[in-house]
């Protein structure tokens, strides 16, 4: 038999009172009167002792009259005149009035006030700046983006930045200062309205702005999107401002940069996500090598023009840059050559497409003379047969493994785990992916269900992908670090059968990359900052629109890390150079290398763009060289 708990005095006096304040308004206004009746009375006491009584009353009177005194003092601020008990009722009754009246008064100039404030802390009010980078909508890919602007933007006077989103202003401004913190120099300008409204898209000064990106919370269609583009073409109808949108649909990309005269660039960020996923799991290290390219805090993209390329061969122009690495012509008309063929001639009026840590750095400095390598059998890093385990499951996973399908040998197979709860079942593959059988099997999370998988045969990759329906982003991310951490162990374990492979891994949120990297995954893609990435990069120059579009797109050429010996003797030290010079025999521009072995212990590291033509390394097994050019399948 349990013993009921007994209660002091305090807490059922507590437990009286929290009970009493529920009952509303009136209560409370009790519970101050008797607390400033109590507090006269306390007064008055202490009053009565330090000043005494007035002469020939008696103890009690002086008493009395004192506590009354200070009970009119500090709740009738001393008006109650002195007469008959019902003159002082009249005038409490008076006041009583007086203090109704004036409290409904003071409490309708309060709330017009604060009414006033509100409106004027929602971000009402037009937008005056001009050259700035206007952001329509909102969404999580605005804190990455915002947080590559404000690096780009350190040598502008004065940037801006103007959000103007139907959501609460304050709301963004505290999401920014916890999830951005310090913009540096730029300045941040939040306005609340609706960018699908014209009238409302008036009150943001878009004529004058330099760029302009539409985000959108619904990645499920473009339907917000279209609207926004649509709102613009009409509040800003004659405007040249380029416009950056994150499209999913390829035909509405095309429809709507046909329908705007090119003045809309697309970002297909899905088909960018998906193919980087699909490629880092052929490729060591290409996540990291597209994210160091992307960002603006290491060496970028630039158009440069160069009189001393006139009548050269773009393979002569590869090793003429000691600062910078070529990977295409720009012609005269616009035109975008990425990695041309090495005949390729130069023309009055092209310029080099480069990489460089600035405009300054892009300085002819003469063929090197530097010899290639000795031409080396190429090697094929594929296998006769590749079986994939595949944790997790979205809509994305269809792209991701149409995109990887058209790589794997025959023979091949794809082994699909997921929650079938939070997957749609129309969404899972069927039998096969191209000619790829695949299989599907449920897991809810369990270590046992990873190891079931993981014995079935030896893996050559295992892509975890999360899951995108149903759950929220951390929750999402959350699963994914887990399935991480237990391939890891069942990796670690001996005599399960579970045999130790690369791992790769998507995260949709930036802000846990670091959590996700102690969770040892071979390489990282973090979705949100592919697509950031590549609109701040051209919301800052719009020319970069096609360069990007060709390396990213699934034809023609683009990034890729090759074996290193491919390109050079592994043990023996070789200019940079020489293995510029290498690749281009192979119709290949080389942009840099990777270390496999501080890679190791960092995937987000080992990568080095862009390094002095002159500078030596020693390349070990498991290095590779960064090119721009086919695929190798």
């Amino acid at each position: 038999m349990s013993h009921a708990k007994k209660f002091t005095v305090k807490e059922r006096l507590r437990y009286r009172f929290d009970n009493s304040i529920t009952k509303g308004q009136s209560a409370f206004i009790v519970w101050l009167a008797i607390s400033g009746l109590i507090a006269s009375t306390f007064l008055g006491i202490l009053r009565f002792l330090v000043d005494g009584g007035a002469e020939g009353e008696s103890i009690f009177v002086s008493a009395k009259n004192a506590i009354l005194g200070t009970s009119n003092t500090v709740v009738f601020d001393g008006k109650i005149p002195d007469g008959t008990v019902t003159h002082r009722f009249v005038f409490i009754l008076i006041w009583m009035a007086s203090v109704a009246v004036s409290a409904t008064i003071i409490g309708f100039i309060t709330n017009r006030i604060r009414e006033r404030a509100d409106s004027l802390r929602s971000g009402k009010s037009a937008i005056l700046e001009s050259g700035h980078t206007l952001i329509l909508g909102w969404s999580n890919r605005a804190f990455p983006i915002l947080k590559q602007l404000a690096v780009a933007q350190e040598n502008e006077h004065k940037p801006v930045i103007a959000i103007f989103a139907n959501e609460n202003s304050v709301e963004i401004s505290d999401q920014i200062q916890s999830r951005v913190g310090d913009m540096g120099k730029t300045k941040v300008v939040i306005r609340k309205g609706d960018p699908t409204n014209p009238r409302d898209l008036e009150r943001t000064n878009i004529a004058a702005a330099s760029s302009v990106i539409i985000l959108d919370k619904d990645t499920s269609n473009d339907a917000a999107i279209i609207s926004t583009i649509l709102s613009i073409k009409a509040a800003d109808s004659e405007g040249t401002v380029p416009v950056i949108a994150e499209i999913d649909e390829k035909t509405h990309s095309e429809a709507l940069s046909e329908a705007t005269a090119g003045r809309v660039l697309s970002v297909q960020s899905n088909q960018l996500i998906a193919r980087v996923t699909a490629q880092a799991s052929r490729q060591p290290g290409l996540a990291a090598v597209v994210l160091d390219l992307l960002d603006f805090e290491g060496d970028e993209i630039y158009f440069h023009h160069s009189k001393e390329l006139l009548g050269k061969k773009y393979a002569d122009a590869l090793s003429c840059f000691n600062k910078a690495s070529i990977i295409g012509i720009r012609r005269a008309n616009g035109a975008i050559l990425v990695n041309p063929e090495a005949s390729t001639m130069f023309k009055s009026g092209d310029q080099v497409i480069a990489i460089a840590s600035d405009d300054d750095a892009i300085t002819f400095t003469g063929a090197s003379d530097a010899k290639a390598s000795a031409p080396l059998t190429l090697k094929s890093s594929r296998k006769k047969t590749e079986h994939l385990l595949v944790i997790g499951w979205s809509e994305m996973g269809n792209a991701v493994m149409n995109e990887l399908a058209q790589f794997l040998p025959d023979k091949s197979t794809i082994h699909i785990v997921a929650n079938p709860d939070l997957v749609d079942v129309s969404e899972l593959p069927r039998k096969k992916f191209g000619k790829i059988p695949v299989t599907f099997a449920p897991h809810r999370g369990s270590i046992s269900d990873l190891a079931k998988a993981g014995r079935l045969r030896k893996y050559d990759e295992v892509i975890i992908l999360a899951y995108r329906e149903g759950i929220s982003v951390a929750e999402a991310d959350a699963q994914t670090m887990l399935a991480m951490l237990l391939m890891n162990k069942l990796f670690a374990e001996e005599g399960n059968g579970v045999e130790p492979t690369r791992l790769v891994a998507e995260i949709l949120d930036s802000r846990q990359a670091e959590l996700a990297r102690v969770a040892n995954a071979d390489d990282l893609v973090v979705s949100d900052n592919l697509a950031a990435l590549m609109i701040a990069q051209i919301s800052q120059n719009a020319q970069l629109a096609p360069v990007f579009e060709d390396i990213f797109d699934a034809e023609g050429a683009t990034i890729n890390v090759n074996p290193m010996e491919n390109y050079s003797k592994l043990g023996q030290k070789v200019s940079f150079a020489s293995l510029v010079k290498s690749a281009a025999l192979r119709g290949e521009s080389a942009i840099g290398y990777r270390s496999a072995a501080i890679a190791k212990t960092d995937p987000s590291r080992g990568v080095y763009l862009n390094p002095d033509k002159t500078s030596e390394i020693k390349p070990q097994l498991g290095d590779g060289l960064i090119v721009i050019g086919d695929l190798q399948k």
